[in-house]
């Protein structure tokens, strides 16, 4: 028998895997409530007891070894006897600071501002709006602003679920060409900052709202490259930086409506030299029933921000609309590829 008719053969039967789906969220909120407890933090220094965290935790005693024996039985820890449980090399990817910022990643979207989202997703599918202005009263975006707290996880979880981008997409395409790389809605500047390091020859400016660079001179501290990146604070709705020769913009697109993905193309579009180019980093969808995570992302994004993600045929439709030329895509060694377009 091949390994793949194995792996079929011990598949569960459909209506367990459907069952299986459909209650993944009970993990999903063991796992965010260990996240939120600092969990693997009071467990970095060896195994503990229920007992030993409940008041550092103010837990119920009782519930938290109920969970602690739970999340070990799918990995996370490991029973160490006499009720106490350690960590495992899953477990371990779940403290501050560990590589790849899985707990950012948990806090911001299996928290209270995503969950309360997915309560009206009824809501999206009957209207195509995000059920942000339902559930938070304004729009997602606006709901991290009001938040220091949730807008440093989602910094986090940006780089948590794009980490391996930012490596693949500076490998992908050749930046040396350019002098000076815009990065339109850049956060933190983790992917810029990546792209100088892999190319010492441009300058960069990282583009944002103030809230949302805040951690910027840090990181891009931490990669050597801070002496070459200017950071400008602003709106891309309102206009973006001109005269770079290249204009970034990873995961922004995605987030918006037509009318507004418009908006900010057109204020690139402004900003744009005759020979400037435009990089869209997305997950461009492939057609037919091919799997692709950004599949689940485009309905993650119809609910939170009322953005969608899309193929390449729809990325051409929409940068035409905008006045722009799309004149390739370029596939990169993550889930992303490289939508490069330039003035029609």
């Amino acid at each position: 028998m091949s390994e793949q008719s194995q792996m079929k053969a011990d598949a569960p039967p459909p209506h367990i895997q459907l069952i299986q789906m459909g209650t993944g969220y009970w993990i999903s909120r063991m796992l965010y409530f260990a996240a939120k407890i600092g969990l693997a933090d009071l467990l970095a220094d060896g195994p503990k007891s229920a007992d030993d965290l409940a008041d550092k935790t103010g837990t119920h005693a009782k519930s938290l070894s109920r969970l602690m024996r739970t999340l070990a039985s799918i990995g996370v820890l490991s029973d160490e006897g006499d009720g106490k449980y350690g960590l495992t090399p899953l477990g371990d990817a779940l403290k501050d600071g560990a590589p790849g910022a899985a707990r950012y990643g948990i806090l911001a979207m299996s928290g209270n501002w995503a969950w309360k989202m997915w309560e009206h997703f009824e809501y999206s599918m009957k209207t195509g709006e995000s059920a942000s202005v339902t559930a938070h009263g304004v729009p997602a975006f606006e709901a991290i602003a009001r938040d220091p707290g949730l807008a440093s996880h989602f910094s986090g979880a940006m780089v948590c679920f794009h980490g391996e981008e930012p490596a693949a997409v500076a490998e992908a395409y050749d930046f040396s060409q350019f002098e000076t790389i815009a990065d339109v809605g850049g956060a933190t500047g983790n992917l810029l900052g990546t792209i100088l390091a892999a190319h010492p020859e441009p300058e960069g400016i990282l583009f944002d709202l103030p809230h949302v660079t805040v951690d910027a001179p840090k990181l891009l501290e931490s990669k050597g490259v801070a002496g070459r990146v200017t950071i400008e604070s602003g709106s891309f709705f309102e206009e973006v930086p001109k005269g770079a020769d290249a204009y970034l913009a990873s995961h922004i697109i995605h987030d918006w409506s037509e009318e507004q993905c418009l908006a900010i193309l057109g204020n690139i579009r402004a900003a744009m030299g005759p020979e400037s180019k435009l990089l869209l980093i997305e997950m461009v969808l492939p057609e037919g029933d091919e799997p692709h995570p950004g599949k689940i992302l485009d309905m993650v994004m119809l609910v939170m921000p009322g953005g969608q993600e899309r193929t390449a045929a729809e990325y051409g439709e929409l940068l035409a609309k905008a006045g722009l030329k799309m004149t390739m895509v370029v596939p990169t060694d993550s889930s992303v590829s490289i939508v490069e377009a330039v003035k029609a």
